[in-house]
């Protein structure tokens, strides 16, 4: 569910080179993508709200939101992990070789998100299934158990976010670094601590209930779920600043990665350069003057025109 919040400079959204057209485009998808998880957190807050009601109709149209808003969390983290692969021109070899932190932390943390939203996108809709058609037994079974992995997998990553380490990144981004991941840290523990009091109370019920979602449950994620948001606004902030230092400031990938990554690029794209270099071997080569004599000018140069316009002396 967490959105991945890095200050590397490695961090835009897409291939390209670095004009200025390009750059912008990446800056306009990295803004779209923050602000498509605070919608998505937006949804969770409305869905989790419906689903305290007392009105079984909004009840289900409550739970139905917070799955929109699952779906649009799982569409955020896919494009995380897919634009940090892609701005390293999917070289995961080169990066996560020469920076260990790349592969742990700016490709590990999207993958598990998207399995925790994967598994807590489910379990919601199991639990809608149950509303619809009736009791199933193995419905609830596997629903109740999806909602305490799913956010066990979310807290794994927001551990995961928050070890990130910087040594030559601004200490201002820093401090917004930090800002975004608490927030998250502890939405996704409520998450987590709502789904295991959920399951315990109804694994303790000695008869029957058809309230599988109990209210604690639905008070636990409408906190995280304000967490997020919290999280998710501060997270836009830091994308607008970051965007404002036009990478000056923020990490670069260790080992050299950064470096060779550059010099593969250059060596990709240049096609002009390298049909000037094509005609300059097939030209003949200059031939040095000799030593005491200064070639003339070419004709019409500019010496030409100054000597030849000087009066004899």
């Amino acid at each position: 569910m967490v959105k991945l919040a890095t200050a590397r400079e490695c961090r835009a959204y897409s291939l390209g080179g670095g004009g200025g057209r390009e750059r912008a485009a990446r800056g306009r998808w990295e803004c779209i993508n923050a602000g498509a998880y605070v919608f998505a957190a937006v949804l969770l807050v409305g869905g989790f709200v419906g689903q305290l009601s007392t009105w079984t109709a909004t009840s289900r149209s409550g739970l139905a939101a917070a799955a929109l808003g699952l779906l649009v969390l799982l569409l955020v983290n896919a494009h995380d992990l897919l634009a940090h692969a892609a701005r390293v021109d999917y070289s995961l070899g080169l990066a996560a070789g020469a920076d260990s932190q790349f592969a742990l932390v700016e490709l590990a943390v999207p993958a598990v998100h998207i399995a925790g939203t994967v598994l807590t996108l489910v379990a919601l809709t199991f639990f809608e299934i149950q509303m619809t058609r009736g009791y199933r037994h193995n419905l609830e079974k596997h629903g109740l158990n999806l909602l305490v992995a799913g956010p066990a997998l979310w807290l794994l990553g927001s551990v995961h976010n928050i070890c990130q380490v910087y040594e030559r990144a601004n200490g201002h981004v820093q401090i917004l670094q930090k800002c975004v991941q608490t927030p998250l840290l502890l939405g996704s523990t409520l998450f987590l601590i709502g789904g295991i009091v959920n399951w315990n109370g109804i694994h303790s019920q000695s008869s029957y209930s058809s309230e599988l979602l109990g209210k604690s449950w639905g008070w636990f994620c409408l906190a995280g779920s304000l967490l997020f948001l919290a999280g998710g606004l501060l997270n836009l902030l830091k994308v607008f600043k970051m965007q404002q230092m036009d990478g000056r400031g923020l990490e670069k990938l260790r080992g050299g990665a950064q470096e060779r990554l550059s010099r593969e690029r250059e060596g990709k794209v240049p096609l002009i350069l390298e049909e000037g270099r094509g005609r300059n071997l097939a030209a003949p080569p200059l031939r040095a003057p000799a030593s005491g004599q200064i070639p003339p000018p070419p004709a019409g140069s500019y010496k030409e025109a100054v000597v030849s316009g000087a009066p004899a002396s």
